[in-house]
Parts: C-alpha cells; sequence; structure tokens
C-alpha cells in the first residue's frame, strides 16, 4: 500500500504508511490518501467479522490496519493495537460498543477512553505509532496541532506515553467549554505547550497549516501532525465503523447499515466514506452539523462557501464550530475521479481566492449522493436541548450536545426515508462525540441537573492551568516552537 497527495504529490513516486505518519500535510499542501483503497470481498468481511467476535478489538484492529500498512511487521502491528486498546484505557475488554436507542437507532459508545471522546479511539493508536517509529528512526518529533475542543486534550495524554514527541496545541480563546479547557490547560508537562488564539477553530487550524507550509522550518524541527489531516487519524476510525457494522448488522440481522455523524472538520465522516469505499455496506452517510452549517449547505446545494471567523458561531457543540473543514479536500479527491490537478486548482487555488467552490454544473456534481450516498441536516441549539431531554427521558442514557445534533438529524432522516421500503429497515447507527460531563451547561439547560462526575475526572477543573498567548501571526508561532522545542 503507497501514498500520494490529493494534489499530485508522490503519484511517480508513492511513499510508504510510515513516511506519511510522521509528514503530516504534504509538500504540495494536499493531504496524503491511498493510491487505491483496499478492497473487502464478502469472504474477508466474514473474516472480519469472525475476528472482531473471537479476538476482540486489538486483533480486528490489527487486521483492518494491515490493509493499509505493508512496511510495519503482522506482530508490531499487533503489539501497538494491543497497547491502544485495553480495558484500563477503555473501561471495558468490549472497545466501541453499540447499543439501542429506540427502534432503528443504534449508538456507536466511542467516548469511554481516557479523555472522554472520540478522538482517544486514534489518538491512543497514533501515539503507539509515533513511538514505534520514532524509536526505530532514533528521531524525535514537534507535533503542531489546533483543536476545538477535544483533539487538544485527546492528543496531549496520549502522546505523554512517549518521551520523543513535544506538541504544541493551538486553541480558540473561550470557545471551548470549561472541562475541555481544565483538561487541556491542567497539564503541566514540558512536552505540552498549549497556546491560546484569539478566534476560531479555523484560524488556529490556518496556523498549523502556515507552519507546514514552510519546508524549512518543518525540517528544521521536525514538524508532525496529530490532526485529521493525518492519515493515521482516518484509519483508525475506520477500524470502528467496520466493527459498529458488524456489531449493529449480528444484533440486527441487516447486512447493510447507515451512519449519522456530527461533523465539522469531516474527518471522522470520511473514514465512514473510505470504509464503504472498501466494501462496507454502507447505504447513507449522513452528515450532522450545527448552526456552522457549511457542510450541509454544501450538500444540499451543491456550493461550499467557507466562512470567516466573524460568521462562524459559537455555540453550545463547540467541537463542531468549523467553517473550513480540512479532509473534505480527500472526498473531492474522489468525487473528482481522483484527479489531483481539478483538486489543486479548486482547493490550491479557487477556494483561497474566492472562499467558494461550486460544483453544480460539474459532470461529478450528482455524486455526493448518488454514488458515494451523502446526505446532510442541520441541528440547532434549541434542537440539541430538547434531543437531550428526549432522549433522557425516553431510554435514560444521557448524550452530549455534538452526539444530540446527530441523533437530531439521523431522526429527521429515517423519517424523510420511512415511505421508501427499501431502506426503512436499515438501522441507523450514530457515532458518539463525547460523555456529557465535558458539556455540564448545555446539560442542565436540557434535564435540569448536571451529569454526574465520572471518578476520574473529579479533579479537573481544579488543577492551576498552563497556556500561552498568541498575540501574533506564524512568526510570533514560530518564536513559541523555536524557543520551546
Amino acid at each position: 500500500m503507497r501514498y500520494m497527495s490529493t494534489r499530485g504529490y508522490g503519484a511517480r513516486d508513492p511513499l510508504g504508511f510510515t513516511d506519511i505518519l510522521l509528514e503530516g500535510l504534504a509538500p504540495d499542501g494536499g493531504l496524503y490518501v491511498p493510491e487505491d483503497y483496499p478492497s473487502l470481498s464478502h469472504d474477508n468481511l466474514r473474516e472480519l467479522r469472525a475476528t472482531l467476535t473471537t479476538h476482540g478489538y486489538a486483533a480486528f484492529a490489527a487486521e483492518v490496519l494491515g490493509l493499509f500498512i505493508d512496511d510495519v511487521s503482522t506482530g508490531d502491528l499487533l503489539a501497538m493495537c494491543e497497547r491502544a486498546y485495553t480495558a484500563a484505557k477503555f473501561g471495558t475488554d468490549d472497545i466501541a460498543p453499540v447499543s439501542q436507542l429506540e427502534p432503528g437507532l443504534w449508538l456507536a459508545h466511542l467516548s469511554e477512553g481516557p479523555t472522554a471522546a472520540f478522538k482517544d479511539m486514534a489518538m491512543q493508536l497514533l501515539a503507539q505509532f509515533f513511538d514505534h517509529e520514532l524509536t526505530k528512526r532514533d528521531q524525535r518529533l514537534t507535533i503542531v496541532g489546533a483543536t476545538s475542543g477535544d483533539t487538544g486534550s485527546a492528543a496531549e495524554y496520549a502522546m505523554l506515553d512517549t518521551d520523543r514527541v513535544k506538541v504544541f496545541m493551538l486553541s480558540p480563546l473561550d470557545r471551548m467549554s470549561p472541562f475541555q479547557r481544565g483538561q487541556m490547560y491542567g497539564i503541566d508537562d514540558p512536552r505540552v505547550v498549549n497556546i491560546v488564539v484569539p478566534g476560531t477553530f479555523d484560524d488556529c487550524q490556518d496556523l498549523v497549516k502556515q507552519v507546514n507550509a514552510d519546508a524549512e522550518f518543518k525540517d528544521e524541527y521536525s514538524i508532525g501532525a496529530v490532526n485529521s489531516i493525518n492519515w493515521a487519524r482516518i484509519v483508525a476510525q475506520v477500524v470502528y465503523y467496520l466493527a459498529s457494522w458488524i456489531r449493529v448488522s449480528e444484533a440486527t440481522g441487516s447486512d447493510q447499515v447507515s451512519f449519522t455523524v456530527p461533523s465539522g472538520n469531516f474527518g471522522n465522516i470520511l473514514a465512514g466514506h473510505v470504509s464503504r469505499m472498501m466494501g462496507a455496506p454502507i447505504l447513507d452517510l449522513v452528515c450532522a452539523t450545527n448552526e456552522n452549517n457549511v457542510l450541509a449547505e454544501f450538500f444540499d446545494t451543491g456550493v461550499y462557501r467557507v466562512r470567516s471567523s466573524e460568521q462562524t458561531y459559537a455555540t453550545s457543540s463547540p467541537s463542531m464550530d468549523i467553517s473550513k473543514a480540512s479532509n473534505f479536500e480527500r472526498f473531492f479527491f474522489d468525487l473528482t475521479g481522483r484527479n489531483a490537478g481539478e483538486v489543486r486548482r479548486l482547493f490550491g487555488e479557487q477556494l483561497p481566492r474566492t472562499g467558494v467552490i461550486d460544483i453544480r454544473q460539474e459532470p461529478y456534481a450528482d455524486g455526493c449522493a448518488q454514488v458515494y450516498g451523502f446526505r446532510a441536516g442541520t441541528s440547532t441549539h434549541a434542537d440539541r436541548v430538547a434531543t437531550i431531554a428526549r432522549v433522557w427521558g425516553a431510554d435514560g442514557y444521557l448524550i452530549d450536545p455534538h452526539t444530540a445534533d446527530a441523533v437530531k438529524v439521523a431522526t429527521d432522516r429515517m423519517r424523510q426515508t420511512a415511505q421508501e421500503q427499501q431502506k426503512s429497515a436499515v438501522p441507523m447507527i450514530v457515532t458518539e462525540t463525547a460523555l456529557p460531563i465535558k458539556f455540564a451547561a448545555t446539560i442542565r439547560e436540557a434535564i435540569g441537573h448536571e451529569p454526574d462526575m465520572p471518578e476520574r475526572f473529579v479533579h479537573v477543573m481544579d488543577a492551576p492551568q498552563h497556556t500561552v498567548t498568541l498575540g501574533g501571526g506564524v512568526d510570533q508561532l514560530k518564536d513559541i516552537i523555536s524557543a520551546r522545542a
């Protein structure tokens, strides 16, 4: 399995997985993708089902990842998965279990990891990948990342397991919940530098990309990435899509499923798209957005319109307060028939200049829904509060605001397709985002009291917080990195 950039770099001389693991963005500004997706036959899917059932999630993950990674030995890959996915870290041997919320609607529980967010599912493995490869090469890595709330803490806690990685994490000022800030900023370790940026997540992400665009600086300080621009994040998430399909299929007898995914940066749902491209029997991939509905607008109209920081709302599902979805470029690579020249024109030239991509007149415009099964919907603050209260009252299960956005959009989609008999029996799986304790104020508004605090988090808000404020632009960020790397 070899890799190239969405904009063409590496097409003539593709790279291995371990090379792109440490590189982050490609030199041409594109994102790495496999030359071809591995194909899962009916027999392959049956074998994967048997592995998950008989040997558990870690062995299953190693088998799936082995389809994308041929420059790490099978034994090493299994060992890394076994260290990443343990009961001690995720609370149960049954990693990423599923449960039924109501008839036809299922929840994939992805937030039982060390930082109570689905990002742990990939970050715990990514830390193992980094440690293994950096030890092998006797190198160190400087991570420069951006977070809208959960990526930062998941990455920082995971990377504390290795002394070969230092993390510089950018986060938007006053755009995360108090719990999220306490969880990140309370880390007192020289390997972690939390940088607060006045603005939005998109501003943080832009700064990360500017650092990556400086080839000389990137090489000097060995800059890498933990955001979903890193392909390893995506492929780690493919594992739980396939596991969720298997588990719901076994419980319902339905071979086909659909997914609804809370989405901001398009990384999580992209992993669902990759699973579908591999041959997993996924009918619909429903993209759930909050008031920052750039992605829903695109799937409804064919126009992708990036919004400014001033136009990006601060909402009660803050991890989705994103108006520039980095991973959208990977989807466009497939949508355009894997046309790197077209992607380079759209994302390298047109989008930076105009802030808009309009595909309504393009021959591939119908592919979003008809070929790739994408649908979308939007949820508001009132919707998520009502959904949290409804699910709590009906099912006795407490969901966080982002998951509530997805449940609302999922139920809307299920009602919409109820008249289509060929689709009515297909189970819908919502991918959980985080535990509700991260968003106590919204939970209190929805059900009248705050969620119970898990014992392992009782002191999160007590620790002194350690941050550096970025008053300038990318030059100041580079100075901070240079001084502390």
